[in-house]
Parts: structure tokens; C-alpha cells; sequence
């Protein structure tokens, strides 16, 4: 499928694992299945919610199978298949292909870093030999470098970058990368609490941790904001903001799928070095979940 026109709502999708830390593949089914029928416009598998991090090659390639064939060309399928060695992401990225995937999300080369022609480089070795969309990822609280706004108006330019996953939380930023965005570049939100100003300087959309737990809502506030019902979308933006903000209370994914669990979900334990929140987080969290209608 086409994820070069996309708009809407792209879930961070996390990885259900069972108590014994294996993929739980039942509840990763159930979860695409989900937000299918939730209007999620696509879903990322593999991405940092999705805990890859800690997850070997083979269970990367077995449950990006598993969401692209319960997918079943119903939504797009983007595969993170990021990594800070630059001919490991390569690796990552031609199986995703190979399996199916219809876009690739490349992150910035955390830890060793490199510099900006070397991250330009980074990036340009899998644009060059994929032949899928491939979408940046600026995250640099995350990784420790972030991808400079020359480097993204030249890399805007490659036929086969489709688009900025643009998570820095800073808007200046946003606003000196926003002149790039054009039928063949979109710009996504990577902060669920700032998809609307990022959506007012020409978004398409926000690839969301939040989606993970109220899917539905998450693809009608983008979608009003972008046929424009602003009034209606300003409202379950600032509705639910309390919660956005409250699934970051520790580090992403602990509170969304402590979350998930909560909500009857299974979305089952983490991997180390992740591992349960505490007491009075996991109260705290499910007040907002009360408050949201997502328990009782």
C-alpha cells in the first residue's frame, strides 16, 4: 500500500509479550485487529514502543510477519528497522521489505552518532537500496543527535524519503523543516501533546503511543483537524492531554502498556532493562484511565 498520501493516525504498536517474555503473537493478532477496526490508517511495528531494542532479528522479521498478514493490505505496514550501525539498519530493512512491509522508519544513529554528513550517509544507504518509502525519525532525547534541518531539506529531495517522524518536542526546529514538507515529503508528529501545532504547519498526521490505547479517538482528532472541524479537535486534544502526557510519566512503553494491561488487554510484561512501574505510578495512571472511560 501506498504510504506516500497517508494521513490520519500510524500506531507506535507495542509488542505483547507472554509472562515468560516471548512474543505473544495471539495478542499481537488481537491488537492489529483492533485498531483495524478502530480506523487506525497504519501501524508501526517494531518501533521503540515496540520494544525492538531488546528483541533478536528473527523475532523482529517473525512479528512484522504477523502484523503485515493479520494487516492483510486492509492498512499500511511500516516496519522500524532503525539502528545506530548503519549496515545493520540496511540488513533490517531489506528483509522488511522482502516481507512485505510497505514503508521503512530509519532513526538517527544513537550512541555513536556521527556527524551530520555522516548521519546524511546513514540515512541515504538504505534510501538507495530499498524500494519502499522510508520515513527519518528525529528523536533526540533519545538518541543523543538529532538530524539538522539542512539534512532534512536534502534528504527531503531523495525520491524514496517519503517523510520526517519529527520527535524532538521543539517547535522551532519544526517550524525551520516545515518549508520541506510537499506532495512528496510529509511531516509526522512524534509527540502525542503537540500533534495539533504540528498538523498547523502543514502535518499529516502524528505516529502515536497514545493510539495504542484509544485508537479511535487518536484518527478522529487528526482527521477533524485536517477536514477541518479544528473546534471539535482542539477539544479531545486538550480533553485527553492529562493522559497523553500521563503515558510518559516513566519512560516509554512502561506506562502504555502498563496501560494496556490495565484495560483488560494483555499486552503482558517488558524486557529488561524496562520493567513494572512503581505503586504510585501505576495508581496514578489508572486515575486517568478512569477518568478517560478506559476502566472502571
Amino acid at each position: 500500500m501506498d504510504i506516500r498520501n497517508l494521513k490520519g493516525s500510524i500506531v507506535a504498536l507495542v509488542t505483547p509479550f507472554h509472562a515468560d517474555g516471548s512474543v505473544n503473537f495471539e495478542k499481537l493478532r488481537e491488537l492489529t485487529e483492533w485498531h483495524i477496526d478502530n480506523k487506525t490508517d497504519a501501524i508501526l511495528a517494531l518501533g521503540t514502543t515496540g520494544e525492538s531494542s531488546t528483541m533478536t532479528h528473527e523475532e523482529d522479521d517473525a512479528v512484522l510477519r504477523c502484523v503485515i498478514e493479520t494487516a492483510a493490505g486492509r492498512v499500511p505496514v511500516i516496519a522500524g528497522t532503525g539502528s545506530n550501525s548503519t549496515q545493520t539498519m540496511l540488513e533490517k530493512s531489506l528483509r522488511a521489505e522482502k516481507l512485505g512491509a510497505d514503508g521503512l522508519l530509519l532513526i538517527t544513529p544513537y550512541y555513536n552518532k556521527g556527524n551530520p554528513e555522516g548521519i546524511r550517509r546513514h540515512f541515504l544507504t538504505v534510501a538507495d537500496a530499498v524500494h519502499i518509502p522510508c520515513i527519518l525519525y528525529n528523536v533526540p532525547g533519545r538518541t543523543g543527535c538529532a538530524i539538522s534541518a539542512e539534512n532534512v531539506e536534502a534528504l527531503s529531495k531523495h525520491p524514496n524519503i517519503c517523510g520526517i517522524k519529527e520527535a524532538s518536542g521543539d517547535m522551532s526546529y519544526a517550524m525551520k523543516i516545515a518549508h520541506c514538507v510537499g506532495p512528496d515529503f510529509a511531516l509526522w508528529c512524534g509527540n502525542d501533546d503537540i500533534t495539533l501545532p504540528l498538523l498547523s504547519i502543514g502535518g499529516s498526521g502524528v505516529i502515536s503511543v497514545w493510539a495504542n490505547i484509544m485508537p479511535l479517538e487518536c484518527h478522529n482528532m487528526v482527521m477533524d483537524y485536517l477536514e477541518g472541524r479544528r473546534e471539535q479537535a482542539v477539544a479531545a486534544a486538550v480533553k485527553y492531554l492529562d493522559l497523553m502526557n500521563g503515558l510518559f510519566m516513566e519512560v516509554n512503553p512502561i506506562p502504555v502498556k502498563t496501560a494496556l494491561n490495565q484495560m483488560g488487554k494483555e499486552a503482558g510484561p517488558f524486557r529488561l532493562p524496562l520493567c513494572e512501574m512503581t505503586p504510585a505510578h501505576q495508581e496514578q495512571l489508572r486515575s486517568l484511565l478512569e477518568k478517560a472511560g478506559l476502566v472502571r
